[in-house]
């Protein structure tokens, strides 16, 4: 087990040394969500925790309810938010057979980092658990959108960080379930092809389709020293626990 520092230090998480472990992914799902103090937020497979509490970090007084199928991992999230002094309730179940009280609650944000890889589609880690996280088993990318479609209010927010050939999936299982799609990619450098993209849906949305410019993560055309070369608004969200600004269009 390892304890590592998150949003500049603001947020401590214990992770196993190697099973999953969280990088930047999680911390820019949490970083794009436009929740306010107040709002109900559920993560769908929130792991030890990493999404949602940097969500509430930066987000005070949130009312937060965290679905974990591993319960190694569940009691992670339950002690990470124990000793980072936050409000998290932890339910260990699978998606497909939430407990009665998730299952009649709505929320303004449902947030999800599901595996991204397709049953088949890539060799599975050694690590049960890490296997778990990073490729799909008998629940498919659509039954994470149907359940957290099901779990919003109306207008309320799907974030879902996947990646982009992932992306046909995502629309699909959008449809008819939710509405005021926007794509947000992420490059690791200009003039490279995005790898991954942040998801967002609104329940009884209606606006059109919107395919934004990628962020670029890093500064320069390649990777030419030792240590870390984000770009600054990168840095501003990932040392400083700033908002992820969508682009207004």
């Amino acid at each position: 087990m390892t304890r590592d520092a998150f949003l500049g230090g603001r947020l401590h998480l214990f992770q196993p040394r190697d099973g999953y472990r969280a990088g930047i992914d999680p911390v820019l799902l949490a970083a794009s969500i436009p929740a306010r103090p107040g709002q109900s937020v559920l993560e769908l497979g929130c792991g030890a925790g990493a999404a949602v509490l940097c969500l509430a970090t930066r987000v005070p007084d949130l009312s937060s309810v965290g679905v974990e199928l591993q319960p190694a991992y569940a009691e992670l999230a339950r002690r990470n938010a124990h000793d980072n002094r936050i409000d998290l309730a932890v339910v260990t179940a699978d998606l497909s057979e939430l407990p009665q009280p998730v299952r009649h609650s709505r929320f303004d944000h449902v947030l999800a980092n599901p595996p991204y890889y397709r049953a088949g589609a890539h060799s599975p880690a050694r690590d049960d658990g890490r296997a778990l996280a990073l490729g799909e088993r008998a629940t498919q990318l659509s039954d994470w959108i149907t359940v957290a479609a099901r779990r919003l209010v109306p207008k309320g927010y799907l974030h879902m960080i996947q990646r982009v050939d992932r992306v046909p999936d995502m629309l699909a299982a959008c449809e008819k379930r939710l509405g005021s799609v926007e794509l947000l990619p992420f490059a690791a450098r200009a003039g490279r092809a995005p790898h991954l993209v942040i998801l967002r849906a609104r329940k009884e949305g209606r606006a059109a389709f919107r395919l934004h410019a990628p962020v670029i993560l890093h500064d320069g055309p390649r990777h030419q020293e030792d240590g870390e070369s984000y770009a600054a608004e990168l840095n501003r969200i990932l040392r400083d626990g700033r908002a992820l600004e969508w682009p207004i269009s």
